[in-house]
């Protein structure tokens, strides 16, 4: 399994600072998360239940070549946001097959295992695991 160009740069920012500043490079991230496009509403996207606060996503896959990947979550929830925002930053525009052969614990590189909840580390495995489902089903 590999890990897509454009996420393991998202993991390399991360290996690049320590401690809290992870911390902080997780909340810019997390004021990154693309918006919706006009055409998508959050009542026709699918929840994520094991993720600690409202999240939704909704995976493009009518071109498998170029699978897009699309988040809400409200803003009085960036460690959510920030995970969202990680996975559209990594893989979102990319093949399914790459998507695909990302690691399931990839997280576990960024090292904030020591300053996030296990809690919200499955949420953000959890995203990971439902857009492959529906990659798996289109």
């Amino acid at each position: 399994m590999t890990v897509p160009a454009a996420l393991a740069e998202v993991v390399s920012d991360f290996a690049d600072v320590q401690g809290q500043d992870k911390l902080a490079l997780l909340l810019e991230f997390a004021n990154e998360l693309p918006p919706l496009p006009s055409s998508l509403e959050e009542a026709s996207m699918e929840p994520v239940p094991e993720c600690q606060s409202p999240l939704f996503l909704h995976v493009d896959a009518q071109d498998p070549e170029h699978v897009r990947l699309y988040f809400s979550a409200p803003a009085e929830a960036p460690t959510t946001r920030g995970f969202a925002a990680i996975l559209a930053a990594g893989l979102d525009g990319l093949p399914a097959s790459d998507i695909l052969a990302v690691p399931d614990d990839f997280y576990a590189d960024l090292g904030l295992a020591k300053l996030i909840s296990p809690l919200r580390l499955r949420g953000m495995s959890a995203m990971l695991t439902r857009i492959k489902r529906r990659l798996r089903d289109a």
